[in-house]
């Protein structure tokens, strides 16, 4: 979560420097990782074929309750920050 704070200081940053400021969608955030493992769900309820018994789905994107999607959005996220320009400082 964000503080307020935040928020206006880096409005106030990037009217005074004229820069151009982007946002991201972030109650979708871990829907946008890409799965390293092969991973298979069980069809939701609504989507079930009478007569073709339990099929599976197999996933090739994240979903939200998933253990590996908070890793795979946040490896998504270091690699575009690190094509931008930006690097991890480190400790």
């Amino acid at each position: 979560m964000v503080k307020h704070t935040s928020i206006r200081v880096l409005l106030a940053l990037t009217a005074v420097q004229n820069l151009e400021l982007e946002q991201l969608d972030v109650k979708t955030t871990f829907l946008h990782g890409k799965l390293e493992e092969t991973i298979y769900m069980k069809q939701p309820q609504g989507f079930k074929v009478k007569g073709d018994g339990e099929l599976v789905c197999l996933l090739r994107k994240s979903l939200y309750g998933l253990k590996q999607s908070p890793r795979q959005w946040n490896k998504r996220f270091d690699e575009f920050m690190i094509k931008s320009g930006f690097f991890k400082k480190s400790t």
